[in-house]
């Protein structure tokens, strides 16, 4: 009965259709070694994909199906009939990876080695994006090029030049694009935005937050599969092209990637974004940061208790970002300490005091008489992966911003690549989003990172 919601009804006979034929002709190379050099934003002519209604079924692909693009793939799957989704194709280097996701969804599913090749099918109107951080660009510009809309995971991608390909992609496609910060569809943070908005706590000082682990043995040190083989993973096309420091197949990369820069910025990548969406969105009208500090620490070496290869990423990091409005941002990050700070945003006038399902609004003391305290509880969803996902879904359909759309993203990475800058290069990151320029306080420019560009990317 399970495989009977991933069945077309008979109205969609003719797109049935096209998935059988697709799958009976490329069985014998869905999940071969059938990558090619890769290009992107190859598409000289868009394609603008077909206009999805308010009844309309979205008929999704997922690229990458590891451990994050299962999740999506398990939680779309068990609300397909909520969000009337079809889970048609997926697509990985790895061919175990592409065989247990088709067996999973079940039904007509179509598997792919070559992401590329699954943009091909003109029946599939979105793509779910869970790949290493040094693939999100590539995805999202090829899919939506090829007509789809895009849920990338966080963070949107790895260097701030390729944030701005993506951003001006949505733009010119008018494709939705969903960034995986499921915190966005919690409603407090939007609650939040109504009494900021509303002149609640006056003009806005200062928000704090952390996301603080604590693992003995060394952050993200997942288990290597026995299946994790140079014949199962296409390794060079795992790399791609951008990646300028090769090395030979890994598995330990392959897994634990998080820990290496070329392919990720760790702690800033993985856990900041869950921070900086939220915070930046409660402000009721997100900037771009006009300054951005940023340190990083690796004392503590946990690798070595558990006997893995050192990382190359901080155990400790914080970050202090400026915005225009006088606002600033305080936010830390730790895989060596668990102890989080306060979950705040101070204003003038009160504070909003951030917990779970309630906010507290708390007056300062000489606007007692002018603010009353206030407290609202009981804020539904929380922060939910199938909530965030099915906003993706709805604004789809829409055509709204969604809750982490790309005007909210591109200024979260802005605040996440200038605060790599600049713990990697001990500056302080002044940002001008008309000429997206970055240089230090004495006006000095600086050459924004990319690929090949710093040691170990």
């Amino acid at each position: 009965m399970e495989n009977n919601k991933n069945k077309l009804p008979a109205a969609d006979s003719t797109r049935r259709d096209f998935i059988k034929t697709a799958a009976t002709a490329s069985a014998a190379v869905a999940v071969t070694n059938i990558f090619k050099t890769p290009v992107y934003g190859q598409n000289t002519a868009p394609s603008t994909g077909r206009v999805i209604g308010a009844n309309d079924r979205i008929v999704v692909g997922y690229v990458g199906v590891g451990g994050q693009g299962m999740a999506h793939v398990r939680s779309q799957k068990e609300n397909l009939t909520a969000t009337n989704v079809v889970q048609a194709a997926v697509a990985d280097v790895s061919k175990t990876r592409v065989n247990e996701a088709k067996a999973y969804i079940g039904g007509d599913c179509q598997g792919f080695a070559d992401y590329r090749k699954m943009l091909d099918r003109k029946d599939i109107d979105a793509i779910c994006c869970s790949t290493v951080d040094h693939w999100h660009t590539p995805v999202c510009v090829d899919s939506m090029n090829a007509g789809k809309h895009v849920y990338v995971e966080k963070p949107m991608t790895r260097y701030l030049g390729e944030a701005f390909e993506i951003y001006d992609a949505v733009k010119s496609t008018k494709k939705v694009l969903q960034v995986g910060s499921q915190g966005c569809s919690d409603a407090k943070w939007h609650e939040a935005a109504k009494l900021i908005q509303a002149g609640k706590i006056g003009k806005l000082v200062l928000g704090q937050g952390s996301y603080m682990r604590n693992n003995p043995k060394g952050e993200w040190n997942y288990d290597i599969k026995p299946w994790a083989t140079q014949e199962d993973i296409d390794w060079q096309a795992w790399l791609g092209k951008q990646i300028k420091v090769r090395s030979d197949f890994s598995a330990d990369h392959y897994f634990r990637w998080r820990k290496y820069y070329p392919y990720c910025a760790g702690l800033l990548g993985d856990l900041f974004p869950h921070k900086l969406h939220p915070y930046m969105l409660a402000t009721g009208s997100p900037e771009f940061p006009s300054r951005v500090c940023s340190l990083g620490t690796r004392k503590i070496e946990t690798d070595k208790a558990g006997g893995n290869p050192p990382r190359h990423v901080p155990e400790n990091v914080q970050i202090l970002a400026e915005f225009p409005s006088g606002y600033t941002l305080m936010v830390c990050s730790s895989t060596v300490n668990q102890t989080g700070t306060q979950e705040m945003i101070r204003g003038h006038k009160a504070s909003l005091y951030m917990a779970g399902n309630r906010i507290e609004l708390k007056p300062e003391q000489p606007f007692a008489e002018e603010i009353d305290p206030m407290e609202i509880v009981g804020i539904k969803p929380g922060e939910s992966v199938a909530v965030h996902e099915a906003n993706w879904f709805d604004c789809i359909r829409s055509g709204k911003e969604p809750n982490a759309g790309i005007d909210l993203a591109i200024k979260v990475q802005t605040v996440i690549s200038l605060a790599e800058i600049s713990d990697r290069m001990s500056i302080m990151c002044l940002f001008d989003p008309k000429t997206r320029k970055v240089t230090t306080g004495d006006g000095r420019e600086v050459k924004v990172p990319t690929y090949g560009t710093m040691p170990l990317s």
